[in-house]
């Protein structure tokens, strides 16, 4: 069996170092070139490892890939990059979509801890010199949250990450805010949440964290109006993707100071 990698070579060595492909070539017959695109033969290969960056898997790729049987991600979603064709034709497709959500959920939790104590605002405050009502460092403003504990946390989207960030912050306390359209009532108040309408989650809590697919229905999901409703001082994490934000809209809330924002993905990426 002879597989191929297909990815972003700058990241080929970072996410498939010597020793690793060693233990690939124990397994399989390894290529030694990483394709950066796949406009060429593929004849001899059964298996493709893709990554970030993998050209579009469509059906003129597959029609010169007669033999291949499955495509290993080492990466997140394969959406963007795995044509419908890929599926129709019982490709095996698998994904480390799993793996990769714990890293990413504890990268939200320690932005919600940072955002529960006021760092992104303390931060602006200590960069510009100018600490604003009453703000002073080292000091508790009035109103201001003391930490996770108690606080209403609002997520969108009950994915693979939406579930782990819900887990991880239970022991907290406080009000859970859900918004997912594929749960029901029943099964968010299993995972430990309220469910809501997004317009009352934007409205209610201090802190938002973004959890839901890029799909049509999704783009700019947090519009100009949506982030108008979060409360002052709100902080939204966005750790997955960039399309779910009017990201304008967003940067003018920043600016002005009214809102914070912790951006783990842009539209577009840079």
């Amino acid at each position: 069996m002879r597989a191929a990698f297909a990815m972003q070579h700058t990241l080929f060595d970072e996410i498939f170092p010597a020793d690793l492909r060693r233990r690939l070539a124990g397994l399989v017959e390894l290529s030694d070139v990483v394709l950066r695109d796949l406009r060429g033969t593929l004849a001899d290969v059964d298996v493709l490892i893709t990554g970030w960056g993998c050209p579009r898997i469509d059906a003129a790729v597959l029609d010169r890939a007669p033999r291949l049987r499955a495509i290993a991600h080492a990466a997140g979603s394969v959406k963007g990059h795995l044509a419908p064709e890929v599926f129709e034709r019982g490709i095996v497709v698998s994904s480390a979509a799993a793996a990769n959500a714990v890293p990413v959920a504890d990268y939200t939790m320690s932005m919600l801890v940072l955002a529960a104590k006021s760092v992104p605002r303390r931060a602006r405050a200590y960069a510009t010199g100018h600490w604003p009502d009453g703000l002073r460092p080292g000091l508790p403003h009035p109103g201001e949250r003391a930490g996770l504990r108690g606080t209403t946390v609002g997520v969108v989207g009950a994915s693979r990450v939406g579930r782990l960030v819900i887990e991880r912050l239970r022991p907290y306390g406080g009000t859970l805010l859900l918004n997912d359209p594929y749960l029901d009532a029943h099964q968010a108040r299993e995972l430990g949440c309220e469910p809501v309408e997004l317009d009352d989650l934007c409205r209610r809590a201090g802190l938002v964290t973004l959890h839901a697919p890029a799909l049509p229905e999704t783009y700019r999901l947090l519009d100009k109006r949506r982030l108008g409703l979060l409360p002052d001082g709100a902080t939204l994490i966005n750790t997955a993707r960039g399309t779910l934000v009017d990201t304008d809209a967003l940067a003018a809330e920043c600016v002005s100071g009214r809102l914070n924002a912790v951006l783990d993905v842009t539209d577009p990426e840079p």
